[in-house]
């Protein structure tokens, strides 16, 4: 199921909703093309310059199930040229943390996605129904993952090595997504919020829609990027 390295590769997928998809507004070639000629706008000065590093080198015990590199997303197509995450350095100390953290509770982390080039935010914006446009953010806003200040994750049982249930799947557009969502098992609702206990007490902000996404408490003062993953770490980072 993974893509992450090392002797913690090979975790077992819960069996259950783990898999949402949109009407797409159209083909994926057509919402390339569409996407492609953009020209990210300009956003406000920021404090920091980006220091980008590479989470499976920086903390080998995080497992990456990075899904936008795969099929298995909620478009249903890879978005991603290869199944790397980012944050910026600051973050990945504090998701080091969390991962420590949960390791208290018999728990590891499983990282979905972290940085995310602007050109795919607006690729997600451009391919969801209006309806859906609040659970993937408005790219001429910038969002946190655009920034390398997010992270999508969840948990996964150190005894097992099974992914624990949690109240919907990862990138459902629901209800269920919401971090106060009153349904489901009591267990599913525990782990979501022992996830969230976890990730504030190491210096993220859970966002209300979706139990999977935390903001790392500086994002304010990190760029809004468009790099690619290719040009991380080869000096062409601003």
């Amino acid at each position: 199921m993974t893509d992450g390295t090392g002797p913690l590769s090979g975790l077992l997928a819960d069996t259950g909703d783990d898999m949402f998809r949109v009407p797409l507004r159209a083909s994926p070639v057509v919402l390339g093309a569409r996407v492609a000629d953009l020209c990210m706008p300009a956003f406000p000065p920021v404090h920091r310059a980006p220091d980008l590093v590479d989470l499976a080198r920086f903390d080998p015990a995080l497992v990456l199930d990075i899904r936008y590199a795969t099929a298995r997303n909620f478009l249903g197509f890879p978005v991603y040229p290869s199944a790397r995450a980012f944050l910026q350095r600051p973050a990945a100390i504090a998701l080091s943390q969390a991962r420590e953290r949960a390791a208290q509770h018999g728990c590891g982390l499983l990282v979905y996605d972290a940085y995310r080039p602007w050109h795919v935010s607006a690729l997600f914006r451009h391919a969801v129904p209006d309806s859906l446009h609040d659970f993937v953010g408005d790219p001429a806003q910038g969002s946190r993952h655009n920034r390398g200040c997010a992270v999508d994750l969840t948990l996964w049982d150190l005894a097992t090595r099974r992914v624990v249930p949690m109240p919907s799947g990862f990138d459902e557009m629901t209800a269920r997504a919401h971090t106060g969502y009153a349904g489901g098992t009591v267990q599913a609702r525990k782990m979501r919020d022992l996830l969230s206990s976890i990730m504030q007490a190491s210096g993220f902000l859970a966002l209300a829609e979706e139990w999977w996404h935390f903001d790392f408490r500086d994002w304010q003062d990190y760029p809004v990027m468009d790099l690619s993953f290719d040009a991380i770490g080869t000096g062409l980072m601003p």
